[in-house]
């Protein structure tokens, strides 16, 4: 009997002057649907300025009218978009949404032409936070690529660099803010960093991953290979273990995790439609998933825990983000072990990594021991690099995240909270964030990632500083007004230079009482890093 052998596949070939361009989606049609408006505009208009240079754009795949976008929104969707993509062809992988890059990792990691990732400078739909964790996941494949982005596509920046790109393949950012970590000079911080690096090496910790790879973020994820030479270990948990703890959690104790929270001065926007308001069930819920995770991170010995959620428990609970937030918190409601003997985690974080961003747990875990050996609070953020404007003098961002953000690095403590139901387009289970604005002070930001086989950490200063009643409004209503927001002003970095050198779509942040304690802290973590072999890269205006 013959053998069925497949049909000889011939590559098509890429005309002159055209390029191709993809758009990667979200997984959740909701979103992709709400989405694709904005992402319209933004291929009529890099299409628009690509056709002045004389290009043809060509359009991967058609949208579907059945589905209301035209979004690759699946693994195998992706791959069936590229089979008619020439690999030698120049192509443009344009984001006004969050995407899951996974959709389009196949296709981009044996694509052999020149890659464009492109993004419209709008905080309406988080198409930033897409294109960063796309070029994160870029760079941890090993895959050469340029990025632009813009606010209406007609700036100089953007057209010299698009010109750039269509004569040469590739497009060179100004990275002089960056420099690699000096030989640091004696000093008690880089003592303490040493020590504190020999001792995990020692004595090693675990981080607890209630299921890898949440919304395709393949730059979020560190093989052992990489994790455990650090002294780290990833204790894999299921999303359906902390499901199952939930329901063990009695409704009594959820309550008076609340009232602890009330008491505190927290405020509950409640309302009685469950599709479309925060109802006090759904709070209930959350607090429960609060209580689980830290019986769960109690019996596994957890020194920090990442919660995935967004897909399956999505369909299941109401959101993360409240238990994420309260288990940053040093100060939050006490939760006793099974038995009732201990109070678990008494006085201090277990650090939360959301999203089960991998990079930001072992940040976090870093950071709350520098922090605390320092006595400092060792709250962190992760914070979505969302948007930004000018503000005055300075280049003001607009971090946010879905509301996991811990009360004492808002204005007013627990006071100054408030939580929001979350959009349903995201999350159909309902629930709530802990929506407030970011503290002004002084901070040290950084991002933990993957380049070239190895682990580097970029690391900074940064203020975060208050603007106007008004101005706060007008930028969060701009973004995700049910999210908390933090207003950074990066020392010595230009907008241009961090979107073309952030390796992510997260940046860490921890706050200081001043700046001179800051620069202090910053030494140590430095110290602690470079001891356990990461490269560490110091970014701005950095004083050590």
């Amino acid at each position: 009997m013959p053998y069925r052998f497949p049909e000889p596949r011939t590559e098509p070939k890429a005309p002159p002057r055209t390029a191709y361009l993809v758009a990667s989606g979200d997984l959740r049609p909701a979103a992709n649907v709400a989405g694709w408006p904005l992402q319209q505009q933004l291929e009529k208009a890099v299409t628009a300025a690509l056709g002045d240079l004389g290009w043809t754009v060509v359009r991967a795949h058609e949208p579907e009218p059945e589905k209301g976008h035209g979004f690759i929104d699946s693994q195998r969707r992706g791959l069936e978009a590229f089979r008619t993509i020439p690999p030698e062809a120049p192509l443009v992988v344009a984001e006004a949404v969050w995407q899951y890059s996974h959709h389009v990792l196949a296709g981009l990691r044996t694509h052999r032409g020149p890659i464009l990732t492109v993004a419209n400078f709008d905080g309406s739909w988080p198409g930033l936070v897409g294109l960063l964790g796309l070029n994160a996941g870029l760079t941890k494949m090993g895959r050469d690529y340029s990025t632009l982005w813009s606010v209406d596509f007609t700036d100089d920046f953007f057209l010299d660099g698009l010109r750039e790109w269509t004569g040469t393949g590739r497009i060179t950012h100004d990275a002089s803010h960056v420099r690699a970590l000096p030989d640091l000079p004696p000093s008690e911080e880089r003592d303490l960093g040493v020590a504190l690096a020999e001792q995990l090496l020692a004595d090693k910790a675990i981080v607890g991953v209630f299921d890898e790879g949440c919304m395709g973020m393949y730059n979020a994820i560190i093989d052992d290979e990489l994790l455990n030479p650090l002294g780290i270990y990833k204790e894999r948990l299921s999303q359906s273990a902390l499901y199952a703890e939930m329901l063990r959690v009695p409704d009594d104790e959820a309550d008076a995790a609340r009232a602890w929270l009330e008491s505190a001065g927290m405020r509950f926007e409640t309302g009685t439609d469950e599709a479309t308001e925060l109802t006090d069930r759904q709070v209930r819920e959350q607090l429960k998933m609060y209580v689980a995770a830290l019986r769960i991170a109690d019996d596994f010995g957890l020194d920090a825990v990442g919660i995935q959620y967004q897909q399956g428990l999505k369909d299941l609970a109401p959101a993360s983000d409240l238990a994420e937030g309260l288990l940053n918190n040093v100060d939050r409601p006490p939760v006793t072990s099974r038995d009732g003997a201990r109070v678990l985690y008494d006085g201090a974080p277990l650090p939360h990594f959301n999203e089960a961003d991998e990079g930001v747990a072992v940040d976090a875990l870093v950071t709350n021991r520098i922090w605390s050996a320092m006595g400092l609070d060792p709250a962190t953020t992760l914070h979505d690099v969302r948007w930004g404007e000018r503000y005055g003098d300075d280049f003001v961002w607009v971090w946010e995240i879905s509301g996991s953000v811990p009360p004492s690095h808002l204005t007013g403590g627990y006071a100054g909270a408030v939580s929001m139901r979350q959009d349903p387009v995201y999350f159909p289970a309902g629930g709530g964030t802990i929506q407030g604005v970011s503290k002004p002070g002084e901070i040290v930001w950084s991002r933990l990632y993957l380049a070239d086989g190895e682990l580097h950490l970029d690391l900074g200063r940064a203020t975060v500083v208050e603007l106007p009643a008004e101005e706060t409004a007008r930028r969060s209503a701009a973004t995700n007004p049910e999210w908390p927001i933090a207003h950074v002003v990066l020392h010595g970095i230009g907008r241009d230079q961090f979107m073309a050198r952030h390796k992510a779509n997260h940046a860490q942040l921890a706050y200081a009482p001043d700046g001179a304690t800051a620069d202090a802290a910053l030494t140590a973590k430095a110290a602690l890093f470079e001891r356990l072999g990461v490269n560490v890269h110091l970014c701005g205006d950095v004083a050590l």
